[in-house]
């Protein structure tokens, strides 16, 4: 079975290409379904972020799984294959684990080491796997991905003083408006990334208390209540826009939730001489383009922020070797590891065979052991025992040893003939 990702990101293609190729995580069962009834692919992993859509698969072939994908992504974005085909990025086996580990660093994000990318990858699993299309092969792949994320956080300063793109997005409305002290902000969408940026407006120096938005009343209400702030109902949006001096856009699909319409009545109700900073964190977009060209109004969308947040890597850069050491460890370990899974069988072959021979061969005996009574039974069945453990441990253990090399590939055919034992 071979580990296939094929996918796109914010480095490969532009942000209005990315944009319908994001799969909300409210149509995350509906994509794992139609990717899991492809015919080269037995199952299958979406990780779809502001950042990228990248597909994970274990497929019985490499180019049918790339086809499958790519026509997947066709149809889910609505746009014929040839417009994207070149900017799609897949990887094989060993190449397609190595880059799952570099994300689960933070490695392949626009805020290098990034705090946000973990949890998603996990969240990407488990959803897989309570869909049923993620199974003992993507397990083992994911499993060991976060276990390499954790290890370099751990041991290295990849993610210390990291500008997540919570953190990126108040920055940067803190500059465009000199500073946040008794400015008013509104967050639209209590998601993991709402609640991310809410939370920084919160602990954010004289700002005033945080207005919160989202399509369902009870998750802003709960929210804000929480970051002593105020939860304001979908239908106000536009007075709530008149009252902000900044709102940061994370709702996740559903088209624009700030229409130029809505950006035009709010300012028409404000001071025409007080700014309003928008910035978008959606993908696909949760604020219309066309919100930028207002007077009065300032509107930052992921393009800006990923080349603010790429300003501030700083000290960062330096960690990024010790990183890939790192890396190169922990895939060296999964490698191992499912070599030496993959001859599991072939070894317990191998020993039942042997064991059956052993019983074989006492059962013959049956009569001349009654002679020597059950201590001396025992002390034969021991005794045989201990020869069949001998005499196999050492094949066992260089099979073990060359798992996953042509030697290793070698010895299994030998041993397979020689002892005459089944194919897997």
């Amino acid at each position: 079975m071979s580990v296939v990702v094929v996918g796109v990101n914010q480095r490969t293609v532009p942000l209005s290409l990315l944009e319908p190729m994001v799969v909300a995580p409210t149509d995350l069962a509906k994509a794992l379904a139609d990717l899991a009834s492809r015919p080269h692919i037995d199952e299958v992993v979406v990780l779809s972020t502001c950042e990228r859509t990248e597909v994970y698969a274990s497929a019985n072939r490499f180019h049918g799984a790339v086809a499958d994908i790519r026509e997947f992504l066709s149809g889910w974005s609505g746009r014929p294959p040839e417009e994207f085909s070149g900017s799609l990025y897949s990887y094989f086996e060993e190449s397609a684990v190595h880059h799952l580990f570099r994300v689960s660093a933070g490695l392949d994000s626009a805020s290098l080491g990034e705090p946000e990318i973990l949890g998603q990858v996990r969240q990407a699993w488990e959803v897989a796997r309570d869909e049923e299309t993620a199974g003992p092969v993507l397990g083992a792949v994911f499993r060991h991905a976060l276990q390499a994320g954790k290890r370099a956080r751990t041991e290295t300063s990849i993610s210390r003083g990291t500008t997540s793109l919570s953190s990126a997005a108040v920055e940067m409305a803190a500059s465009a408006l000199g500073g946040l002290e008794g400015k008013r902000p509104l967050v639209l969408g209590a998601g993991e990334m709402g609640e991310a940026v809410a939370r920084a407006f919160a602990k954010a120096a004289g700002a005033k208390p945080v207005m919160v938005a989202n399509r369902t009343p009870a998750r802003a209400r709960e929210l804000a209540a929480g970051l002593k702030g105020q939860a304001v109902p979908w239908e106000e949006l536009v007075p709530a826009l008149a009252r902000a001096d900044t709102a940061v856009c994370c709702t996740a699909g559903g088209g624009p939730a700030i229409s130029l319409n809505d950006v035009q009545a709010a300012t028409q109700a404000r001071d025409r001489h007080r700014p309003l900073v928008l910035v978008d964190l959606a993908v696909p977009r949760g604020v219309d383009p066309a919100v930028g060209g207002l007077e009065g109004v300032e509107l930052f969308d992921m393009g800006a922020i990923s080349g603010f947040v790429t300003a501030q890597v700083g000290d960062r850069q330096a960690e990024v070797p010790a990183v890939e050491r790192i890396l190169a460890e922990e895939l060296g370990r999964f490698s191992r590891s499912m070599s030496e899974r993959a001859v599991t069988p072939l070894v317990a072959q191998l020993r039942d065979q042997a064991e059956k021979l052993r019983r074989s061969e006492l059962a013959r005996l049956e009569h001349q052991l009654d002679a020597i009574g059950p201590e001396g039974r025992q002390a034969v069945d021991a005794l045989t025992r201990r020869i069949v453990a001998k005499l196999l441990h050492g094949p066992t253990v260089k099979l073990k040893a060359a798992a996953g090399t042509a030697q290793g590939e070698a010895l299994g055919r030998a041993m397979r003939e020689l002892f005459e034992l089944d194919e897997p």
